[in-house]
């Protein structure tokens, strides 16, 4: 997998492919590297971040997504918004990332909806301006599992493809 961020404030690579040409350029770079798979994501949640005004996510995500969708690999979109997960699915994203375990069932119905698969993440709350202080854990690999196999049989249950 290739992770493209279209942020200027990711933990990784922050602000290198905020433009868009640059992050198609990389796109097609991680693909020739042997990417069979591209994961783009337009809002860092990494611990402490700001959140991203949805429209704002959509500008920074959508022009990329359109041209990496012509390369021919599938694509995951990195979102906790079921706003722009849908314009996502309707431009043909693949797959769709949720940082937040689909806790929102909005989520979960659009990927029924459209079918596609989801990746089920896990935060111990879904803000990351927040989730560090929330990351208590009496068994961390306990209580992440459950959560994770309560989240994937809740979008099995709704129709989201395995």
């Amino acid at each position: 997998m290739g992770i493209l961020n279209l942020t200027p404030d990711s933990f990784s690579d922050g602000g290198l492919y905020l433009d868009p040409e640059k992050a198609l350029k990389q796109a097609r770079t991680l693909v020739a590297e042997g990417a069979d798979l591209l994961d783009l994501g337009a809002e860092s949640t990494r611990p402490g971040a700001e959140p991203v005004p949805v429209e704002e996510e959509k500008r920074r995500l959508l022009p990329v997504l359109e041209a990496v969708l012509e390369l021919g690999v599938p694509v995951s979109v990195d979102t906790r918004k079921p706003e722009v997960a849908e314009e996502a699915l309707k431009l043909g994203a693949h797959l769709i990332n949720d940082v937040t375990g689909l806790r929102d069932e909005r989520m979960v119905a659009l990927c029924a909806r459209y079918g596609v698969a989801a990746v089920v993440m896990h935060m111990p709350v879904p803000d990351p301006q927040a989730m560090m202080a929330h990351a208590h854990y009496g068994d961390v690999v306990a209580e992440v599992k459950t959560f994770l196999k309560a989240q994937a049989e809740n979008a099995l249950r709704a129709g989201v493809p395995q």
